[in-house]
């Protein structure tokens, strides 16, 4: 497996949190055969043993293997036989002239822990030989091995229990070292205890070595002297010979106080080169812990401006249940927007579901960002002390709808013809009418039938209108099915008539008559004359008679006229044509 490296000094920072009834030990062991200080040869192991001895009542809850050595690393090792890949990893260098690499190495063995409980535990495969040679002639050559198990007890009290890691150094290059510890919350020091997983302490190397918190040094006599503090000592088997590494536990109800919510570790070392992993931290803490999450935002209605939130609230990093009534305010882009409160009492570890329904004022934009916020009472404050007072929000993009909006169709005007009837062509109504190419555009006769998207008009380009004016209703609905109503009228023109002059009353069915084509039904009040060369009246007629069969009115025997050239006047008697229509027509036999 490929692991890169970063050769630089990282800073230990908080890895996990535990609340509740949690407590923590260390297991490890050197691969040192004795303290390289001491060593006149340089020889280690690769591999070694130790024992897991917790109460039968004690639950594992999780265990973190840590492994270090000189060195650019190794980072795949087996424990009991299972290989282990390192998930993450830390390294500095020492530069004195030549550089001497340190590592140190991570992985979550909780499930191998759990699985075998107590007993004996064997890092194997841990080599870091072809290293040796190299730092033994500044007798900094070592490798070892620890984890860190947390382990809960019901007979335990409520406490917090921090572990933070990375990769510190104090020595002669660097005399001090703060390491500042946050996240802590103190409510009760009765019992509070570190725990420190360091690496390359030497017992005969004590020059200026302290260790401090909150500025008082803190030490375990005679395992752990005022001045010499990491010294190959592991203080949960009372043991001496933890070679170049220290697995050392400390109580520290004395050094810190209620209501603190950080701690300042301090090293000094005037000579010895002492690498910090881990740090454990366990404190008496009974608070809850207020968490919430939007579950839900019921589907919003087109043009609605109500929503109904489905949400959970939680006490999940809790020590302490978390009371009824606790306040929930829900902001809409920063404007309080409701309040609602917990049923009730949340359990640790548990959670409670709600609803709350809101309006959203008209202000407030179509798409905003919704804030839950827990244990506020709308005007950011809260009524709950927690244990973490900086995680109650939780926040979401919501997008009310509404109507498309659209371009007002114009009325669409065709000629009459007849009665008011027309033929008319909207197809190209739908483009100019959406706002947006993905809206989609329909038409219909009736406005019921649009807002139900029932019977839609298919034939837009020759669509036949019986009387006019008629309506036709427009839907256009958008990518979220909502959708607006609109209409346009169909009218009708007179448009101008169109004389056929060519008369032959022969009763072949063609031109028998003299046929104006536009006029009946249409110019409803018109009169038509017809005159001869001479300018005799010979027949007159209007939209109650029947077209002129070339026959002389109050003629002998109902005779024809002669063939020939005659005259016309036309009076539409319409207020678009003030002015009569003239013409020839030419009658043939």
């Amino acid at each position: 497996m490929f692991v890169q490296l970063i050769w630089c000094q990282q800073n230990i920072t908080l890895y996990n949190q535990f609340n509740g009834r949690y407590d923590f030990t260390f297991v490890g062991n050197t691969l040192n055969l004795e303290e390289n200080s001491f060593q006149t040869f340089p020889a280690i192991l690769t591999s070694s043993s130790a024992t897991l001895n917790l109460n039968s009542s004690d639950v594992i809850e999780s265990a973190y293997l840590y492994w270090a050595g000189c060195g650019t690393g190794d980072f795949d090792v087996q424990l009991n036989g299972t290989p282990i890949t390192a998930t993450r990893t830390f390294s500095n260098i020492l530069s004195q002239g030549i550089d001497f690499n340190f590592f140190s190495a991570f992985a979550d063995v909780t499930s191998i822990v759990q699985t075998q409980g107590n007993g004996t535990y064997t890092i194997s495969d841990l080599d870091v030989s072809s290293f040796i040679n190299h730092h033994f002639q500044n007798r900094t050559n070592f490798a070892g091995w620890a984890i860190v198990v947390v382990y809960k007890n019901n007979a335990l009290p409520l406490n917090q229990l921090n572990i933070y890691d990375g990769l510190q150094v104090v020595s002669i290059l660097q005399n001090f070292l703060d390491i500042p510890l946050n996240a802590l919350n103190v409510i009760d020091n009765a019992d509070a205890k570190i725990g420190f997983v360091a690496w390359e302490g030497d017992s005969g190397i004590d020059v200026n070595e302290t260790l401090r918190i909150n500025g008082n040094i803190i030490s375990n006599p005679p395992l752990n002297p005022v001045t010499n503090a990491f010294n190959g000592t592991n203080s949960v088997t009372n043991s001496n010979q933890l070679y170049n590494m220290d697995l050392d536990i400390y109580n520290i109800q004395n050094n810190i106080q209620i209501g603190d919510t950080s701690a300042l570790i301090q090293l000094t070392s005037g000579q010895d080169y002492v690498m910090v992993n881990t740090i454990v931290t366990k404190l008496n803490s009974q608070l809850p812990d207020a968490t919430i999450e939007i579950l839900n935002i019921e589907p919003v209605s087109c043009n609605s401006r109500t929503i109904t939130i489905d949400f959970e609230a939680f006490n999940l990093n809790s020590t302490d249940d978390l009371d009824p009534n606790t306040p929930i305010t829900f902001y809409a882009d920063g404007i309080p927007v409701g309040t609602t409160y917990t049923q009730n009492t949340i359990p640790i570890g548990g959670s409670e579901t709600g609803s709350i329904t809101l309006t959203i004022p008209a202000s407030i934009p179509l798409l905003f960002t919704l804030l839950a916020v827990i244990d506020d009472s709308g005007n950011g404050t809260g009524t709950v002390t927690e244990i973490l007072e900086t995680n109650n929000t939780f926040s979401m993009s919501v997008s009310l709808i509404s109507s498309p909006s659209f371009n007002q169709p114009e009325n669409n005007v065709s000629c009459n013809l007849g009665l008011t009837k027309g033929i008319f062509d909207f197809s190209n109504y739908e483009n100019s009418i959406k706002t947006n190419p993905i809206h989609v555009v329909t038409f219909y006769e009736n406005e019921s039938d649009a807002i139900t998207n029932s019977n839609s008009i298919v034939n837009t380009s020759n669509y036949e209108a019986i009387t006019t004016p008629k309506t036709i209703w427009v839907r256009i609905e958008n990518e979220n099915g909502c959708y607006s109503v609109t209409s346009f009228l169909l009218l009708t023109r007179n448009c101008p008539p169109v004389v056929y002059n060519a008369v032959s009353p022969n009763n072949d069915g063609l031109n028998d008559t003299f046929f104006i084509k536009g006029l009946r039904n249409i110019f409803m009040n018109f009169n038509l004359e017809v005159y001869n060369r001479w300018g005799r009246l010979l027949w007159s007629g209007n939209n109650n008679k029947p077209d002129w069969d070339c026959k002389a009115e109050n003629a002998i025997n109902n005779e024809l006229v002669p063939g020939g050239t005659y005259y016309y006047i036309l009076h539409l008697n319409d207020p678009d044509y003030t002015e009569p229509l003239t013409g020839y027509l030419e009658v043939k036999y």
